[in-house]
Formats: structure tokens, C-alpha cells, sequence
């Protein structure tokens, strides 16, 4: 956790802490779940933290569970995607680049209406930027497939919507968690984009309170080598500084709209209060690591001969807080967000 070097600053942790949704406060609705899952001496419900592991999110904006996935769950993701690349045409969907550098480039009609459907994303370097060919085979050319393979993809879904996830939002305080984007990400041997240092609920906002917690599985082994995952401890009490919003004409749909952005970030990476605070996130296949709608994190690119494939769920709490219409995700009428049952 960050030291503060003041009053101030430590009065706006606290103030932070108050109105966050995963920050456990005593007295606070929050003390509940964890409280109640673990009372009375009995076995906590399967993914249910412990107040210590609540404790530790609250103070880092990040926690590491070790062997959250099974053996047999990470084999069934990676076998399933194995086969939605296989069964993907090219020839069939929009020539889509994904790129955290260049985000006016990601913002087309595919794009922004993937929070519809399951939508694939290219690396940047997959084509030769004079003939436009692909230069490396199809299952070595998708940076992700999204977002929402929890919603229409059965094997994800399983996982996203299982028992122990609710119980792990619950613990964090949510009261209706509510999964709404899913990316599978290949970061891929040798072209593996970089992912700039962000904050998760710059994409996904909700008012009055930021409740979206993200959830990353690693599917492989995470190295700084093949580019594992980077948080900034204590962050998320800086609040949000940058939102991303789409401007929409009345009767436009989904897919539709001009994107803006309010705010700016840090340059946390090489700010000399910031850059050597980073602490990578090496994990073996099977460790789930949560994420704070507002800590600092990013990965570096993938030089190295292995990949680096990864599930993330996203989640907000509906409970406590609304969707946001002008964020860039945007659900047709008939396909509305679902909470956890």
C-alpha cells in the first residue's frame, strides 16, 4: 500500500474508502458477506475471501488467489478457444486491429458493438502494413476474442457465472454482481501487444459509485519474459483519472457513435513517484488475480517464443450503481445485463 506524505492525502484515502463499494469498512454494509461466509466456525462457501484477503485488496487494489482455476477448467478454456479460432473465417468479419496506442483506430462499428456478440480482434502486427497480407498463421494473429463470451459462450459462461465468483463479488460487497464484457487474450509469441498503464473503469463506468472489479485467470504461465500482468499498489485511492464516453444521436444504435475522452492519465510508468512501484505479476496457469476498477496496471509486450493466454471477466455492481448509456459497451434492448443468480 502507498504511504501518504499527508493529512490530506490520508483524509482522501479515507474518503475513498467510505464511498467504494470493495473497500471493507467497519460497521459498513460491507463487513456483511465476509462476516456472515465465515461465521460460526463453518466451511466458507467456495470463493468466498477471507477478511484478511478482503483486507489485502482493499490496501493493494489487487489480490493474487493462487490455483483458483482448476486443472480441468483452464484445459476446457484453452480447448474452447482453441476451437472458436479454428472455426473463425476472416474472409467473414471486419479486418479489426486492437491497439491501447492508437484507441481512435480500435473505435469502429465492430468494435463497438462486440459487447453483443463474440467478436475477434487482431494484433497489430499480424499484417504487412504495405500489402495488408497476413504474416503470421490465423491462431497466431488474434490479440482477443470479446465480450461476451460470458453471456454466449457455454463453456465461459459457466465459469463466469459459477457459484464461486458470486461468492467472491459478495465477499468484495457487491450485491447484485453483474459480469459485462469477457475478453479471451492470446498475447501472442513474439507480437503480443503492449496493454498501457490504465484503469479498468476508464471503459467501464456506473454512477453514482465506480463498482467495476475485474477478474483475470491465467491460462498459461505469466513470465515478465512473455509479458505477465504489472499493478501500482494503492492506485485505486488516487480515483479515476481519465473516462472513456461515446456520443450517441438519438436512434443510433450499439454499434454507433463518436468516441471522446475526459481527463488524462499519468505517465505512471516513467514518473519517478510511480515507476519503480510496479510489481509484476508472475503467475503460473490457474491463479486468478482481481482487479480494482481503478488501479494503475499494464503488461508489456510479448517478445519471447511462448504465449501468454489469459481470461478476464469484468464486473459492476447493480445493486449499488447503473450502467452508464454513454459508455462505449452498449447491449441491444433484447440482450440486456444479467447479474450473477
Amino acid at each position: 500500500m502507498m504511504d501518504f506524505s499527508s493529512p490530506q492525502e490520508a483524509a482522501t484515502s479515507d474518503r475513498h474508502a467510505r464511498r467504494c463499494t470493495f473497500c471493507v469498512v467497519p460497521g459498513s454494509r460491507v463487513d456483511t458477506p465476509v462476516a456472515t461466509m465465515f461465521s460460526n466456525g463453518a466451511a466458507p462457501e467456495p470463493g468466498a475471501l477471507t477478511p484478511a484477503q478482503v483486507q489485502k485488496f482493499r490496501a493493494d487494489g489487487f489480490l493474487v488467489l493462487e490455483d483458483f482455476a482448476s486443472k480441468g477448467e483452464v484445459t476446457a478454456m484453452l480447448t474452447r478457444a482453441d476451437t472458436l479460432v479454428h472455426d473463425f473465417d476472416p474472409a467473414t468479419h471486419p479486418r479489426s486491429v486492437f491497439s491501447t496506442k492508437d484507441q481512435q483506430r480500435t473505435s469502429d462499428t465492430y468494435f463497438l458493438d462486440s459487447g453483443n456478440h463474440i467478436s475477434f480482434f487482431f494484433e497489430q502486427d499480424a499484417f504487412d502494413e504495405t500489402t495488408g497480407t497476413m504474416v503470421v498463421p490465423k491462431n497466431q494473429s488474434i490479440n482477443k476474442i470479446g465480450h461476451a463470451l460470458h453471456d454466449l459462450d457455454p463453456v465461459f459462461s459457466e465459469w463466469s457465472r459459477s457459484n464461486r465468483m458470486r461468492n467472491m463479488m459478495h465477499s468484495l460487497g457487491q450485491t447484485s454482481p453483474t459480469p459485462v464484457q469477457s475478453m479471451y487474450i492470446f498475447k501472442q509469441p513474439k507480437i503480443g501487444g503492449e496493454v498501457d498503464a490504465h484503469q479498468d473503469s476508464t471503459f467501464l463506468h456506473t454512477s453514482p459509485e465506480l463498482t467495476c472489479v475485474g477478474v483475470w485467470v491465467a491460462l498459461e504461465d505469466c513470465t515478465k519474459e512473455n509479458g505477465c500482468l504489472w499493478a501500482l499498489p494503492g492506485s485505486h485511492f488516487g480515483g479515476i483519472k481519465k473516462t472513456m464516453y461515446v456520443e450517441r444521436k438519438d436512434g443510433e444504435g450499439p454499434g454507433e457513435g463518436k468516441m471522446s475522452f475526459t481527463g488524462e492519465y499519468l505517465d505512471w510508468i516513467n514518473d519517478l513517484e510511480t515507476k519503480d512501484k510496479f510489481l509484476p505479476l508472475e503467475t503460473r496457469a490457474g491463479t486468478a488475480v482481481i482487479l480494482h476498477g481503478e488501479n494503475v496496471h499494464y503488461s508489456a509486450p510479448n517478445l519471447s517464443k511462448n504465449s501468454r493466454h489469459a481470461y478476464s471477466v469484468h464486473f459492476i455492481d447493480q445493486g449499488h450503481a447503473s450502467w452508464d448509456e454513454s459508455n462505449w459497451l452498449r447491449r441491444r434492448g433484447d440482450f440486456p445485463f444479467k447479474a450473477l443468480e
